[in-house]
């Protein structure tokens, strides 16, 4: 097995643990507390880290500094590389025809995109390093902050938070105060806005529960939010309607790569109709998901655009991006030379990704070092001129952990979900909270909950500014 470089938790971390040591605490009691709050457990079924992390104040603006300006990069492609062609860059990542004219109609429909996004960040062993960038409405983890709430209950926690000033981010409320700046014109009608959360037909089968959770979330902060599909959205008298309900905005949990055919778009095109109509606001616009795609992600990487980025740009995108190409017959590598990509990719199997540009979730991912030879060149080649892109593999640091049974402690391998909003919008920096998971297994290909990990909240350090004040 690879030797991984080790690096201890931070300090607030290991003071934690020692504190726990010192007093005698079962972690277990803390995830007791979590476990009966109901609102956390339908998202996370019982799946929950016995500890916090904690990132210092400079760890924390550094990292929202850098995904703020990544997010500005990409949602500045259409313009930067493509004349402002918005369905160009849509195809060139792989989208279909029908996608690429969606994402096209809703770009020019507006108001401005605001920045909404979570992260996927390893720690690896030179800093945080960017592997994806979730630009969307449709965001998992919004309920993080019920964890850190049902946390704070412990005494030994919530001390040892007030002893040392930490701070936590209520991920929610910033995801509403988005919502109101996005959708200004619907949401002040002097009344309780309607909300929908729409998703699609086939994951709404499964998602129901979060949609019902997060309606609930809505009802505490005066708007009223329908779960449903797109197939029980109706049109009436010009208005669109759900359950009986008239809709001042779509809250979308549908996908772009869920509308691929003409049927598809038949099913969503009432929404998209009075959307480019201004009758409804939607949230985000349906362009969102293209700037958050894999292979606009890869655009940034590529030297062959590095002219259309300023020195400071290119600054960010060498410190915070790993190496990431679309799968194509050449490229360049790390130190900018010309390759035979496949060649390359063959020759370092162990370390890369291989990751579709319009899935998500984990889905058709595949590591290199977690398959045969064979395969990944069969693999490889299947992806050729493909929506694929290849991605230099980061090993995370393993962090420690308190065990979960008994005494003594783990090594965990995480993957820091960091979400960010528009500091024009929210105030600070643009942090807007982090939900984390980690995975005892040190070769995982990608840490997430469909493979096998749990998840746990974060604090952050403060230094008495005033937009560090703790939620």
């Amino acid at each position: 097995m690879t030797q991984l470089p080790h690096a201890p938790r931070s300090g607030l971390g290991t003071q934690y643990l020692e504190l726990l040591a010192r007093q005698g605490v079962d972690p277990v009691e803390l995830t007791r507390q979590v476990v009966a709050d109901d609102l956390v457990t339908v998202a996370y079924q019982g799946r929950f880290l016995a500890s916090p992390v904690f990132l210092s104040a400079a760890e924390r603006r550094s990292v929202a500094a850098d995904l703020y300006q990544v997010h500005q990069l990409l949602t500045q492609l259409p313009d930067r590389l493509f004349g402002g062609d918005t369905g160009a860059l849509a195809r060139e990542v792989g989208m279909t025809d029908t996608q690429a004219d969606v994402v096209q109609r809703a770009a020019k429909a507006g108001p401005p995109l605001m920045a909404l996004a979570r992260s996927d960040l390893y720690r690896g062993a030179d800093g945080f390093k960017l592997l994806e960038l979730n630009i969307t409405s449709a965001l998992g983890g919004f309920e993080n902050t019920g964890i850190n709430r049902a946390m704070l209950q412990h005494p030994v926690l919530a001390s040892f938070v007030a002893e040392h000033d930490l701070g936590h981010v209520d991920t929610f409320q910033g995801i509403v105060d988005t919502l109101y700046a996005e959708c200004a014109a619907h949401m002040d009608s002097g009344r309780r806005p309607v909300v929908a959360l729409v998703d699609w037909p086939e994951s709404f089968t499964t998602y129901e529960p979060r949609l019902k959770v997060m309606a609930a979330l809505f009802d505490s902060v005066g708007i009223d939010a329908v779960p449903c599909h797109v197939g029980q959205v109706t049109e009436r008298d010009g208005r669109l309607e759900a359950h009986g309900r008239v809709i001042d905005v779509v809250y979308r949990f549908f996908l772009v790569e869920e509308i691929a055919t003409p049927a598809d778009l038949a099913l969503a095109e009432p929404l998209l109709r009075a959307f480019e109509e201004g009758r409804v606001g939607m949230f985000s616009r349906l362009d969102a998901e293209l700037y958050g795609n894999k292979g606009a992600l890869a655009m940034l990487s590529d030297d062959r655009n590095r002219a259309a980025f300023s020195p400071a740009e290119r600054a960010c995108i060498d410190r915070f991006l790993p190496w990431t190409r679309h799968v194509r017959t050449t490229a360049t590598d790390a130190a900018g030379e010309r390759i035979d990509l496949l060649a390359h990719a063959v020759a370092h199997q162990q370390d890369l990704i291989l990751k579709p540009t319009l899935l998500h979730g984990g889905s058709g991912i595949v590591p290199g070092w977690t398959v045969g030879p064979e395969e990944w060149r069969s693999r490889l080649t299947e992806a050729l001129d493909g929506p694929y892109v290849v991605q230099e593999r980061i090993r995370p640091v393993p962090e420690v952990f308190p065990a979960d049974e008994g005494q003594g402690t783990q090594e965990l391998f995480l993957n820091w979900g960091v979400f960010l909003t528009d500091p024009q919008v929210t105030g600070g920096d643009g942090y807007n909270g982090c939900l984390v998971r980690g995975s005892t297994d040190p070769e995982v290909g990608v840490v997430s909950m469909s493979g096998g990990a749990r998840v746990a909240c974060s604090f952050y350090e403060t230094d008495g500014d005033a937009t560090d004040a703790p939620a």
